[in-house]
């Protein structure tokens, strides 16, 4: 089976993925559970290509398990902090972002989330896992530009599981509602969780590259500005600013995305 076989089979079972999450949102009226599930597709993807033409090579595995490591922390720090019950016994509602668009398109939404939400979010899966194609095909040693990359993938994913705790513990502290975490990796970045996040997605591309497949670096180069100018920074920026009195100031003395001494 070629790549392009490969990639389509892929493609296949990410739109059968996400549209089973789509129909579980339906039922559940929650948008947001496909930001829980958004870490366990790249697992499922990285299976079937790893699967279609298995090696017992040592950068496959590494790099498959480097992904498994990733997703499920991933899917499990936004399971545990979407069904955290809050004060009053009940189960949060829905994400801010999925809420607005729900009110905004009314009894609409159900079609229209399966085509802004769960499709869109498939495709950019299906784009960004590209260099899992390439990678999890790979039959060759490990080399210095491999060693590189699980250099960036390591520190990426200690940044990004070390801010979420940070933040995590933050909230959990009833006397900082309302409050903005400015200490630890807060202090130097914005969203220190965001930068790991793309850190450790260049990571990933580069234990994948090889000689002539250096194109396939579009997939860290589509997420990084995604995190800053889409789904992430931007949209999240806005919000808090709206909501937290002291946001404004943060904005003026601490770096959005790369991290930075405070102003």
């Amino acid at each position: 089976m070629d790549l392009v076989q490969i990639f389509l089979k892929g493609g296949l079972a990410i739109l059968v993925y996400v549209s089973l999450i789509w129909i579980l949102s339906l039922l559940k009226k929650d948008a947001g559970i496909m930001d829980i599930f958004w870490g366990l597709g790249f697992l499922l993807v990285g299976f079937i290509y790893l699967s279609a033409d298995y090696s017992s090579a040592l950068q496959p595995r590494l790099l498959y398990l480097f992904v498994v490591l990733w997703g499920l922390r991933l899917s499990l720090h936004i399971g545990m902090r979407n069904l955290a019950r809050t004060e009053d016994g009940n189960f949060p509602a829905e994400d801010a972002r999925y809420a607005n668009w729900r009110s905004q398109y009314g009894s609409d939404w159900w079609w229209v989330s399966y085509l802004r939400v769960f499709m869109l979010q498939g495709v950019v899966m299906w784009i960004i896992s590209i260099p899992l194609l390439f990678g999890l095909q790979d039959k060759s040693s490990l080399h210095v530009i491999d060693f590189l990359g699980i250099l960036l993938f390591a520190t990426g994913f200690l940044f990004e599981s070390i801010g979420d705790w940070q933040l995590r513990s933050f909230k959990k502290n009833k006397g900082n509602k309302g409050k903005v975490l400015a200490s630890g990796l807060w202090k130097f970045t914005r969203h220190p969780n965001y930068f790991g996040e793309a850190l450790l997605w260049w990571g990933l591309g580069l234990i994948a590259v090889e000689t002539g497949t250096f194109w396939i670096m579009i997939s860290p180069v589509i997420m990084t500005w995604l995190l800053i100018k889409v789904s992430g920074v931007k949209m999240l920026d806005e919000l808090l600013e709206k909501t937290k009195p002291d946001y404004a100031a943060y904005i003026r003395n601490t770096n959005a995305f790369f991290p930075g001494r405070s102003k």
